[in-house]
């Protein structure tokens, strides 16, 4: 099995409409994603076999970007199966497949009839069955989808790195020092081009604001300093401005490279703009930002 350190640049696109378009839409927008350079394109969604097709389709529109899962639940597909389907990918494309797993919640373990004992212990779990696989997912192609301190460890322990969701710069500051120097760090960075504010967090609560209702998200907030006033219902202006990069071109380039400067190795933009459909006219124009 080929354990290349899958290349991810710096920055990179994470679509949740893109897994969903259809498939010579999609084709058509990888390709030009792919001109654009960036380094990874991040597929959303919590597994299924479509997911993996998405992925060879986004594979074979280009070869300047890697593809990246953020994440997929440990629950939709079994080891095995999440195995398979990277090594046949990976053979097909070589190492530019990077496997991100999180754990969901209990309501994603009931749904497919298991028991869910603690994130930690659920995930070890899964990642023994994964390394037990034929093929198996190197540590250098999976990495976690980890908030709370003890998942982002075993992250460091187990995987290449971490791929935290719904974040502030300053948190890549703290999960370095847990993780250590080598592992990598690769924020979830939610994009509005917008410089009117209230426009701007009108858009930003549409598209990450049902998040924030998330116990999981809720606890790592609170670690990140926020608090009540903040965790209601859509977020605070703090809680959205501290975790959503709004305003011009230029804006986001500072927020982006305030994660770098905080720690992190590469930074996913969610681009958002409050229509359905997949926002091309937005990625053309942070174009730029990809080869900085």
């Amino acid at each position: 099995m080929n354990s290349t350190p899958v290349d991810l640049g710096s920055v990179g696109i994470w679509s949740i409409e893109l897994g969903g378009a259809e498939p010579a839409t999609a084709a058509e927008a990888a390709a030009e994603l792919h001109s654009q350079g960036w380094g990874a394109i991040w597929l959303v969604g919590a597994g299924g076999h479509g997911l993996w097709d998405s992925a060879e389709r986004i594979l074979q529109a280009g070869t300047q970007a890697s593809v990246a899962f953020g994440v997929l639940s440990i629950w939709g597909r079994d080891a095995e199966i999440a195995s398979g389907e990277h090594g046949r990918l990976t053979r097909t494309f070589g190492p530019r497949v990077l496997s991100g797993f999180g754990v969901s919640n209990p309501h994603a373990a009931a749904a497919v009839g298991k028991d869910f004992t603690t994130p930690v212990r659920e995930m070890n779990r899964f990642l023994d069955m994964l390394d037990r696989s034929t093929p198996t997912i190197p540590q250098s192609q999976r990495l976690l989808g980890a908030l709370g301190p003890r998942m982002v460890e075993l992250a460091g322990r187990r995987a290449v790195g971490i791929h935290p969701f719904l974040v502030t710069a300053e948190s890549n500051a703290l999960n370095r020092e847990s993780i250590g120097a080598d592992a990598l760090i690769a924020p979830h960075l939610g994009v509005v081009l917008e410089e009117d504010p209230a426009r701007a967090r009108q858009i930003a609560r549409a598209g990450v604001g049902m998040f924030i209702g998330f116990p999981a998200y809720q606890a790592n907030l609170r670690r990140l300093g926020f608090t009540d006033a903040d965790l209601v219902p859509g977020g605070s202006d703090r809680l959205i401005d501290a975790t959503v990069a709004w305003g011009s071109v230029d804006q986001i380039a500072d927020r982006i490279a305030e994660h770098h400067a905080a720690g992190a190795d590469h930074v996913a933009l969610h681009v958002m703009n409050g229509q359905r459909g997949l926002p091309t006219a937005q990625w053309r124009e942070l174009a730029p930002l990809a080869r900085r």
